[in-house]
């Protein structure tokens, strides 16, 4: 299951204000109180008040509710469980340059959830998000890298982006830079 907080969650509160700004129409008034439903915080949890809410804000070209859109149609969160759904509010974030979309839009040509496999497009979008520091993006493209998927295969690639993800904290890029170094 992917986070819909990914997608930027902030401190939010629940607010009597913040309810009045997203039914007048203000694109992040209506992001943000889909993640309240969606997180429980400050109302009690609800999908498909969540869901209402990012839909009013993704239809503005909000890229952050049209990743977390994106995601529960992925996870299945207040909606049928539909990838091609997700792919396409995911994708439309991911083009409007929100690293952590173009994350999970890598992540969905990997494993072909909602679009063919292609693992040239895997590359494309993970390289998007690695370069804006992605420390997930950057463990995956240096796998991408490690075996040639995608990518011509190139080990000095390979750890020069698991080292960036491990430099971050990243424990799998760790993991894969310590198994690497001990070929």
């Amino acid at each position: 299951m992917l986070a819909v907080s990914g997608c930027g969650k902030k401190s939010l509160t629940f607010s009597p204000e913040l309810v009045l700004r997203a039914e007048a129409g203000d694109a992040r008034a209506q992001s943000s109180l889909g993640l309240c439903y969606i997180n429980g915080q400050g109302v009690t949890q609800d999908y498909k008040e969540a869901v209402k809410w990012f839909t009013k804000s993704a239809d503005q070209g909000n890229a952050r509710a049209q990743c977390n859109l994106g995601l529960c149609y992925y996870n299945g969160h207040g909606v049928t469980q539909d990838y091609k759904e997700a792919v396409k509010w995911i994708t439309k974030s991911a083009e409007y340059g929100d690293a952590y979309a173009q994350g999970v839009l890598g992540a969905c040509y990997y494993d072909g959830l909602g679009v063919a496999q292609d693992y040239n497009e895997t590359a494309k979008w993970w390289r998007k998000a690695a370069e804006q520091g992605n420390a997930k993006a950057q463990c995956s493209l240096g796998e991408c890298y490690n075996v040639g998927n995608g990518v011509a295969q190139d080990h000095n690639e390979a750890v020069k982006w698991w080292t960036k993800a491990a430099d971050q904290g990243d424990e799998a890029a760790q993991r894969a830079l310590q198994k690497f170094k001990s070929k």
